[in-house]
């Protein structure tokens, strides 16, 4: 037998069944457009601090087409590392304009070593570890999501 739900309870369960909802509006599409075609993702967003410091942590899986895009709201040098990072990523920095500048591949778990953008970027978009070659991304490629300007902007 279930307990009645009071006035209070019932707004907690209604609070904790609305969580889920509410993280799916923080996912989106996003296009990577290379030389080999478009590749689709279901991306994450950390735009907020503490969303950009956990990041995938203690992720033990992650779809091919599926990822975090990280926002930092300008440019600037950005690094990341692999603390508490379970899987394998590639991390593509990526221009205001939507322009891919570097691509770092297969960052080791666990890895403690700076990853750097080496140039100003605004975003970082982490995907499973060696898609991007499977995919032919390079550098110069463009990026297709919401948040994000074009090059033609």
């Amino acid at each position: 037998m279930l307990p009645k739900l009071t006035s209070v309870g019932a707004a907690v369960a209604a609070i904790l069944f609305a969580m889920p909802l509410a993280a799916c509006s923080d996912e989106g599409r996003l296009t990577l457009h290379t030389a080999s075609g478009e590749y689709a993702f279901t991306v994450e967003i950390a735009d907020e601090p503490a969303e950009r410091q956990r990041g995938l942590m203690y992720r033990e899986e992650l779809a091919d087409d599926a990822g975090m895009l990280f926002d930092f709201q300008e440019e600037r040098v950005v690094s990341f590392w692999m603390s508490n990072t379970l899987i394998p990523l590639d991390m593509i920095f990526i221009g205001a304009d939507g322009v891919v500048k570097t691509i770092h591949v297969n960052a080791r778990p666990l890895d403690l070593t700076s990853i750097s953008s080496q140039v100003p970027v605004r975003y970082v978009l982490e995907i499973p570890g060696g898609r991007s070659v499977e995919i032919g991304l390079e550098p110069g490629d463009e990026v297709e999501h919401p948040l994000i300007g074009t090059a033609a902007d």
